[in-house]
């Protein structure tokens, strides 16, 4: 057999696959960033602004100036460059820190992580909402270039808006992968456009490029005060999807995502911003839309389509995005178990989860009628953006200390020159509260409500359960010394189970109010390793329990995530495992133990935390689909557990 090649031939094919990675990524995570110039110079200048920017030359080079460093200080610096070196086996976002602040929790640290933690979960929850808003504003600002060109057009832009956004969250479920390659060339085209764009708009006016000094945005800081600051909360909207950069990690990859942005989005976004600032210079008037002014006449209705392609694509990052959270937060048990289909054999984060899915659609749809542009839902947009940017920066600069073991010397003028920052952008939208940002801040402490509700609900139940089920092996002795009394009847009975240490409750209420066992008894955990596929001769691990020869034994099953953890035929690969033969697959019997949690009296948790508790358990996967169990042959034994 030829060894594998090492030369030329296999480095070019490493530079393809890499190559085609940053176009799948172009594709699905640097849609929201490639589209905030956009709406961004044009909110900034917006006179219906509560507090507008007037236009002057000043104010343009000192605006110019504060989107460059404001993009090149939060989003190369503080995401590509810092955060994304710390994830969670790959998986990045804000959810993959608090991950990695739970395994440092012991010691004297553990009431700082608490903290952390709380506030992690909080911008994890802000970012849920930005995913909200996003599709909603991106493909709004995009079809509303229908208005510059034929302003009659006006009344169409809510029913196209609605089509897409529907069309848009039918294709999900498609995959990550699939949709990246439908949308990576059509990104590619968007870059080269807008810078192509940018270019001729500076060439009007090349003075511009001055603005890429940070004395213009120092300088307009601090000479205009008055003005610049209020002008944060719309500057902002430039840095919109650099979370969703970092909990797209997962899907592609820190090397990718990076290459990507250096070569070909961050050059592009920033010719477009001085090109428009440019324009503005010349042409006051083009602050009402400066992004598609600068397309000349004839190339505007290929630059809306496009635009609207392209925005189509903002709001496949923070979707995806919002699948990478979700799936996190169920692991760590801030939400219920959730159906996740993943949808790539090569990389464990390109996931799909369909109740995400369609929350996330009813919400954008519900945003587009009530707000109906925009420039409306722009007050909304920062607040959720910039708060969930803070506290990952705060998150990472701790992992950086307690992990890495960074020096205080770096770490402290690092985080103190970042924080500020993040908390200047702050202080500025909290000026648009009254003006839409109470929005996302309502959707954060909503999500975060129910997130932080169901953590603590969970804490309880499992607390409760434990004790309910009691220790496998004592119980399994009682059963073979003949304290509990009970009958073998012929046949084999498969109860699964969360792990190797707790009786299933299905199998003690059998024992206990049936009086009956099976001659063969199989108790089943499955896991799921990160890998996408396990062959069979690694799927099974049987331990006999002490007492193998009673025909009770315990099964751990391991799966690959590709693999949908199918248990009948996991059965059929059981060979005799005790002296009654091999295991029926036929007539074999499948035991569920279901918990069903009511609202009690016990002071667990306030009244109306424990009905919300109650009512989030009703979204959890059903576990007799999830397994393939055969319905006909399926038992669920259930137990009442007050909280």
């Amino acid at each position: 057999m030829p060894e594998a090649s090492t030369g030329p031939q296999a480095t070019s094919g490493h530079d393809v696959i890499r190559a085609a990675l940053v176009v799948a990524a172009l594709g699905v995570v640097f849609g929201d960033i490639g589209t905030s110039p956009i709406y961004t110079m044009q909110t900034v200048f917006n006179p219906a602004d509560p507090h507008p920017v007037p236009v002057s030359a000043n104010n343009v080079f000192g605006v110019a100036s504060l989107v460059f460093w404001s993009v090149m200080l939060i989003v190369t610096l503080t995401y590509v460059t810092l955060a994304m070196r710390l994830s969670n086996e790959g998986e990045g976002g804000i959810m993959a820190l608090i991950t990695l602040l739970r395994r440092g929790s012991t010691g004297g640290r553990g009431r700082t992580v608490a903290a952390l933690t709380g506030a992690g979960l909080f911008g994890a929850a802000l970012f849920l909402g930005d995913s909200m808003i996003t599709p909603a504003i991106s493909v709004l600002s995009a079809v509303e270039g229908l208005k510059v060109i034929e302003p009659s057009a006006e009344n169409l832009v809510i029913p196209i808006t609605v089509v897409i956004i529907v069309l848009l969250f039918a294709v999900q479920r498609r995959g990550t992968a699939t949709v990246g390659r439908l949308f990576g060339p059509v990104m590619i085209l968007w870059f080269v456009t807008i810078g192509l764009c940018g270019a001729a708009g500076i060439a009007r006016r090349p003075e511009i490029l001055r603005a890429l000094s940070p004395t213009y945005a120092i300088g307009f800081l601090a000479n205009h005060l008055h003005i610049a600051f209020f002008a944060l909360a719309a500057i902002v909207l430039a840095v919109t999807g650099a979370e969703a950069l970092y909990a797209d990690m997962g899907h592609f990859g820190r090397r990718v995502i990076t290459r990507g942005w250096l070569t070909l989005v961050l050059p592009a976004c920033a010719l477009s911003y001085l090109g428009q600032a440019a324009l503005i210079l010349a042409e006051p008037d083009a602050i009402s839309s400066p992004f598609f002014l600068l397309a000349p006449d004839w190339a505007r209705a290929p630059l809306v389509v496009l635009a609207t392609a392209a925005t189509v694509i903002a709001s496949q990052a923070v979707i995806t995005g919002a699948f990478s959270v979700s799936a996190q937060a169920a692991r760590l048990g801030y939400l219920p178990r959730l159906r996740i289909m993943h949808t790539s054999a090569s990389t464990i984060g390109q996931i799909y989860v369909p109740w995400i899915n369609w929350l996330l659609m009813v919400s954008v749809l519900t945003l587009i009628f009530a707000f109906r542009s925009s420039t409306a839902l722009a007050f909304a947009f920062g607040m959720a953006v910039i708060t969930t940017i803070t506290i990952t920066t705060l998150l990472f600069f701790y992992l950086a200390r307690v992990r890495s073991g960074t020096p205080l010397w770096l770490v402290v003028p690092g985080a103190a020159v970042l924080l500020s920052i993040d908390l200047l952008f702050v202080g500025a939208n909290l000026t648009k509260l009254v003006h839409g940002a109470w929005l996302p801040l309502l959707i954060g402490v909503t999500a975060f409500t129910v997130m932080s509700t169901w953590q603590r609900g969970r804490t309880v139940v499992t607390s409760q359960r434990d004790r309910a089920e009691g220790h496998l092996r004592s119980f399994i002795d009682d059963l073979h010394s003949g304290r509990l009394a009970h009958t073998r009847v012929p046949g084999t009975s498969i109860f699964l189970n969360r792990n190797k240490r707790t009786t299933p409750l299905a199998l003690r209420a059998n024992v206990r109010h049936n009086r009956v066992l099976h001659h063969q008894v199989l108790i089943m955990s499955v896991e799921t390793l990160p890998v996408p596929y396990v062959s069979d001769d690694r799927r099974i691990e049987v331990d006999g329990l002490g007492h193998a020869q009673d025909g009770i034994v315990h099964v751990t099953v391991r799966f690959g995530y590709l693999q949908r953890p199918n248990i009948p035929n996991v059965v059929s690969l059981l060979k005799a495992t005790q002296s009654e033969g091999p295991v029926q697959v036929d007539n074999a019997s499948y035991f569920l133990s279901k918990v069903e949690v009511s609202v009690g009296s016990a002071p667990t948790m306030a009244r109306w935390r424990k009905h919300l508790f109650v009512a989030t358990s009703h979204i959890t996967a059903d576990a007799a689909e999830q397994f393939a169990l055969p319905g006909d042959r399926t038992i669920t034994i259930g137990s009442q557990i007050e909280i």
